[in-house]
């Protein structure tokens, strides 16, 4: 009897870790839970390291990460995932303008509580603004951030220059200002 309860609590133990592993993760990969934005697998390259880096502050629960990465137009605002960050010239100011069928194609970077600066970015830029849908945004030197839903994976730099929605997007230089 005994030796049959080795294996059937190694088993247990080993099917805890797993979940408690799984539950570590926030489940989205774009700054906030039930970002509507699909999934993407992350290159390393591309990935900012704010969470890797020991003098970092610890990543909650929503809270977007802002670095910068690797793509064919050079350095620009990645999140955490590696995902292109864009930012809309019709904005004003910090004030975010995409809504409706906008955010559809344009989801926002949104956050819980205040964003985490990512390896290359500027702690000094960084920043937030309310919507009017109840979320956060996450602002970079003024500019609200979005994903372009054409970029499936780390390094896509699909969205730039698209005109839409009543005016064009660009990706963001880790100095705050649009590559055109």
């Amino acid at each position: 009897m005994e030796a049959m309860k080795t294996p059937i609590l190694t088993a247990a133990a080993l099917a805890g870790l797993m979940l408690v592993a799984a539950c570590g993760s926030s489940g989205s990969l774009y700054g906030a839970a039930g970002s509507p934005t699909p999934a993407a697998s992350a290159s390393p390259a591309a990935s900012p390291s704010a969470a890797a880096s020991p003098s970092a502050p610890p990543v909650g629960a929503g809270q977007a990460i802002v670095g910068v990465g690797s793509t064919s137009l050079g350095q620009v605002l990645v999140d955490k995932a590696g995902r292109t960050l864009y930012l809309f010239v019709a904005d004003k100011g910090t004030t975010s303008t995409c809504y409706g069928a906008c955010v559809t194609y344009w989801p926002p970077l949104t956050t819980v509580g205040q964003p985490v600066v990512g390896m290359g970015a500027s702690a000094t830029l960084i920043g937030t603004a309310p919507r009017t849908d109840g979320t956060t945004i996450v602002t970079y030197n003024g500019h609200p951030l979005y994903y372009f839903v054409g970029d499936k994976q780390a390094g896509d730099v699909k969205g730039q220059g698209v005109d839409g929605f009543g005016g064009p997007w660009y990706v963001v230089s880790p100095a705050g200002a649009q590559i055109s």
